[in-house]
């Protein structure tokens, strides 16, 4: 028999298994103190670059911050100090609801699964304004462009969510409320759902979830939502589902039981429903303080048109007879005294070049109907100083009432559209002409002068100077309803 490792000695098989189990133990400890070694230097330089990633992150201050930051309501004082000390909030107080975040946080961070389309990340960046503008050389002042974004006309939850938090009259302290926001964001919400298969119950799903969620909230139960309110990016009309039928367009949120009570505020009202509120649609321009809207305001005044009138957009062939269809015959008919910019050629993207250069260059600009009545062109128009000329009462007619004049005439003209499809289009620069440079002059000086009323400034504080926005507007218009109702069952209570 050969030498082993034991000598010349043959060992029992006791000794053997005796010596494999302590050589394997002190093999096993070696092994498990060399990984724990590993996996704490691992875990110590993973815990250093979280801490320099942070720390960095923090140092960078863009200006607006991306959304998703922006909606970590720690960042926000419940009610941030002026620069006198002194604010006022007469009205009261407005109290926001931290929700789940499935009703807002976690729809911005499914960004790419908004739109059954495309991405909806850019849209909702920088607080809702959408990515910088360029292009803008030439067009805008460059003093200004800055202020310019690629705004999504459906954008208006995140901005108002995004301001609300920053608010001057807003308060932790729900007793202290007279107002209650509740900051989901229902177009965001239903937005993929709206086309394609999707069932009645997919579109009812978020608002269905929220409403079980608030109607146990302390503060909906003592007025059962009736000092609530909830911010609708989209038209009223994708919310008003009257059936259960899968076929039937939209959500039924707004006919749920439980809204009943609710302030609704959306870009186009329902004009039968005296509980909702509609406010401007977002445009491209997002001024920083006073001083920019006044020297946009200066350029828009001395801007040289050449045309007397334009129009913008792209024909629907699927619908008959299209109304847009016959205002751009009509307007390239007319190429001497009409702008043009067709938007199946030209990319008509949220204020695009084209489009705010052909408004600039106008003394009026044709606004047919959008997808419901109004249009979000109507005050990316006015905006270029260029007068709205509308075809459908309902377009201004019980709409933006906090916000625009309500003599429509002092700033824009209405022509009829059954006028216009009986062949007699002619009719538009028929009209138009009829008005002096005068009156140009004095229309146009109206809505410059409304402008900072229908624009949605980029800083917390609003637009400085005691100059209030579309923002500033609304909010206290909530406010002020809100306190009217209150002083009216108190009197109640009294008699």
């Amino acid at each position: 028999m050969p030498p082993t490792a034991f000598g010349n000695h043959s060992p029992n098989n006791k000794t053997i298994h005796t010596l494999i189990f302590k050589k394997t133990t002190l093999f096993n400890t070696s092994t498990i103190k060399s990984q724990y070694v590993v996996w704490l230097l691992i875990t110590l330089v993973l815990q250093a670059l979280i801490i320099v990633y942070y720390t960095r992150r923090a140092a960078d201050s863009p200006s607006p911050p991306s959304t998703p930051e922006l909606l970590l309501h720690k960042q926000f004082p419940a009610v941030p100090s002026d620069d006198n000390n002194q604010i006022k909030c007469d009205l009261g107080k407005v109290f926001v609801y931290d929700l789940p975040p499935i009703f807002n946080k976690e729809l911005l961070d499914k960004c790419h699964d908004l739109d059954p389309w495309s991405s909806k990340c850019d849209a909702i960046s920088n607080g809702g304004f959408g990515p910088k503008a360029i292009g803008l050389q030439g067009i805008v002042p460059m003093n200004l462009t800055p202020s310019w974004y690629w705004t999504d006309m459906y954008s208006a939850e995140v901005i108002y969510h995004v301001r609300m938090m920053d608010y001057k009259c807003r308060t932790l302290n729900p007793n202290e409320a007279t107002a209650f926001y509740v900051p989901f964001y229902p177009g965001l919400a239903i937005g993929k759902y709206l086309w394609f298969n999707y069932t009645s119950k997919d579109r009812d799903w978020h608002s269905e979830m929220l409403l079980n969620w608030l109607k146990n909230q302390p503060y909906w139960k003592k007025q059962n939502g009736s000092d609530h309110f909830i911010m609708f990016g989209r038209l009223t009309w994708d919310f008003r589902r009257l059936t259960k039928s899968d076929k039937e367009w939209g959500s039924s949120f707004i006919y749920m039981p439980l809204m009943k009570n609710v302030l609704k505020i959306t870009v186009e009202r329902s004009q039968w429903d005296p509980l909702e509120i509609s406010v401007p649609y977002p445009t491209a321009f997002h001024p920083k303080s006073e001083s920019e809207i006044l020297n946009w305001q200066k350029y828009v005044r001395n801007r040289k048109r050449d045309k007397l009138f334009c129009f913008v957009g792209a024909t629907r062939k699927k619908i008959k007879n299209d109304f847009r269809g016959i205002l751009m015959n009509y307007c390239k008919k007319e190429r001497g005294s009409c702008r043009v910019v067709d938007c199946s050629v030209t990319h008509c993207y949220d204020g695009a070049p084209a489009i705010l250069e052909a408004f600039l260059d106008s003394d009026f600009c044709l606004q047919p109907k959008g997808d419901g009545f109004t249009r979000r062109s109507f005050f990316d128009c006015m905006l270029a100083g260029s007068i709205p000329v509308y075809f459908w009462k309902g377009s201004f007619k019980d709409q933006y009432q906090w916000h625009m004049p309500l003599s429509s005439e002092t700033y824009s003209v209405f022509i009829d559209h059954k006028d216009v499809r009986n062949g007699t289009e002619s009719i538009i620069k028929t009209i138009l002409e009829k008005f002096s440079r005068e009156d140009v002059k004095k229309m146009r000086e109206t809505v410059i002068d409304i402008m900072p009323r229908f624009l949605y400034g980029s800083s917390s504080r609003g637009l400085g100077n005691g100059k209030k926005d579309a923002f500033d507007i609304t909010i206290e218009g909530v406010l002020r309803k809100f306190h009217h109702q209150q002083k009216l069952k108190q009197k109640k209570k009294i008699n």
